[in-house]
């Protein structure tokens, strides 16, 4: 798979799964299906909500700057450790959504799992691997 289209697709993910977490924020889905069932309030679910928003946010301008697609600010052996943190991340979380209380959260280790398919893919590309 091209590479750049590896960054738009992983953008285009994280960007429907920003989305699911403002629908949790709004209240249009319920908070108890999202973080494995473990939120016990409206305030825990605003600070875990806006924690990922924030997550996914700053993932997408990595990936923007990876994919030059705006200039970066960071250079790319920083960009490059920030991915391979996320990779790390989201292979613990596909790990974690396994164990989920809830079905879809079970579900979306898939997702994450995906995720980290593609950073890898992402990093181990020589097309950005010029550090």
């Amino acid at each position: 798979m091209n590479s750049s289209v590896i960054v738009k697709s992983l953008i285009l993910l994280i960007s429907l799964v920003m989305f699911f977490h403002l629908a949790i924020v709004f209240q249009f889905i319920p908070y108890t299906i999202a973080w494995g069932g473990r939120i016990n309030s409206l305030q825990e679910m605003y600070v875990f909500e806006f924690f990922s928003i924030v997550i996914n946010l700053f993932l997408i301008v990595v990936l923007l700057i990876r994919g030059n697609y705006i200039r970066s600010f960071f250079s790319q052996k920083i960009v490059t450790r920030i991915l391979w943190i996320y990779f790390v991340i989201f292979s613990l979380n596909t790990l974690a959504n396994l164990f989920a209380k809830t079905n879809l959260e079970k579900s979306f280790s898939l997702l994450t799992l995906l995720f980290a398919v593609h950073l890898f893919t992402i990093l181990k590309n020589k097309k950005f691997n010029n550090n």
